[in-house]
């Protein structure tokens, strides 16, 4: 008898266009009942319409869900990696800046040039390098000259651009060759377009003398160990 009443009921509601899950839930029975006992119901266009965008709806905000999840899982392990990193480099000596600095020379600076010559867009990067010849060469703030490469996009945007860099590098905009503009089809717009701040390439005057010490240090440090 009384599952006469919830078969009666699950098919009252079928009717009214609710979905299987729905119905499973409301009545109190299992999903496979409700599937078999209206498994005759037709619903109306309107009726399938409305479960499909329910379904879509639903499986979106899912997605979403889950999105967010690995957001935050991803958050949370990079914080975690970040007070471990803190850990293993509590400081880092003269040697260490020294070691540092070499290293990324080697992989970003120029080495046939007749000068001294670093380029690179991100702003950490160019800040790490320039402690590097202050602290590590003992190079003087006059003895710099910087160079800006940009699309021509930007060229409304250059006085932007040269300020940023000065304030990164603390070199005074007097310093700065002018900047080198690249013609570039972009076919889309970009979102970041008012943060981009080209590449920047840093140059030290009169530097060969340094250029050939600066490799003679990389190859010894290649070769060690």
């Amino acid at each position: 008898m009384a599952k006469s009443k919830e078969k009666h009921l699950t098919r009252k509601l079928r009717k009214k266009g609710l979905s299987i899950k729905e119905i499973a839930k409301k009545v109190g029975v299992s999903k496979s009942s409700v599937s078999f006992w209206c498994s005759d119901i037709v619903l109306t266009k309107q009726q399938a319409l409305k479960l499909h965008n329910s379904m879509v709806r639903g499986s979106y905000a899912g997605r979403m869900a889950g999105v967010r999840m690995q957001k935050d899982r991803k958050k949370k392990k990079i914080e975690d990696c970040l007070i471990e990193a803190k850990k293993e480099i509590s400081s880092v000596s003269k040697r260490d800046l020294f070691i540092a600095g070499l290293a990324l020379y080697w992989g970003e600076g120029t080495k046939n040039n007749s000068d001294v010559r670093f380029c690179n867009s991100n702003k950490t990067v160019i800040e790490f390098i320039m402690k590097w010849f202050r602290n590590s060469l003992n190079i003087q703030d006059g003895e710099f000259r910087m160079y800006v490469g940009i699309n021509e996009i930007h060229k409304d945007r250059l006085s932007e651009v040269l300020k940023y860099w000065s304030q990164v590098t603390n070199i005074p905009i007097e310093q700065f060759r002018k900047p080198v503009l690249f013609k570039v089809n972009n076919k889309k717009t970009y979102e970041n377009f008012s943060n981009h701040y080209g590449t920047l390439t840093v140059r030290i005057s009169k530097s060969k003398y340094l250029l050939y010490k600066i490799l003679s240090l990389i190859e010894v440090l290649g070769a060690a160990g």
